[in-house]
């Protein structure tokens, strides 16, 4: 059995095995034993999971901060509710934008999060969609700043 055959059935095999035995591989340079095709694969989900994340978070936060600030007759009941979620994603979008290159990514998000929030937000209080602003309400700065909470809207 060749040596990519062995590391692709480690990979099948043993999963938490076969990280181990990649990170040794590389740590060491012995770059003709590495399984290429699966390290590949690997690091390209991880991105892809990385960058979820961020679009989950940042949806999840934003979903949050219209609720506190649009659902006004629910405020009382569900508005410590919502806090504690609005800091736990920032805790969360936090730790991810550690990264330079996640939070690029961040700020190429908001408006398609934005309008994916506002639909849940709508879909969920049934209030007039037209209560809820068509681009995001909330600067950058506000997002992340953990002291933020949106005043209530006025109806006018």
């Amino acid at each position: 059995m060749s040596l990519t055959a062995v590391a692709k059935s480690l990979y099948e095999e043993d999963y938490l095995l076969w990280l181990e035995t990649t990170l040794d591989q590389l740590k060491l340079r012995q770059v003709e034993q590495i399984d290429w095709d699966n390290l590949v694969e690997e690091i390209e989900g991880l991105g892809i999971q990385l960058r979820h994340k961020v679009d989950s978070y940042l949806r999840q936060l934003l979903i949050h901060l219209l609720l506190y600030r649009y659902w006004t007759t629910e405020r009382e009941n569900s508005g410590r509710g919502w806090r504690g979620e609005i800091g736990n994603f920032r805790d969360e979008l936090e730790n991810l934008l550690e990264s330079k290159t996640l939070y690029n990514f961040f700020l190429t998000r908001i408006d398609l999060m934005y309008l994916k929030a506002r639909r849940r937000a709508i879909d969920k209080t049934g209030l007039a969609a037209q209560i809820f602003p068509e681009n995001c309400p909330f600067s950058v700065a506000e997002l992340l700043d953990p002291d933020f909470y949106p005043d209530a809207a006025t109806t006018d």
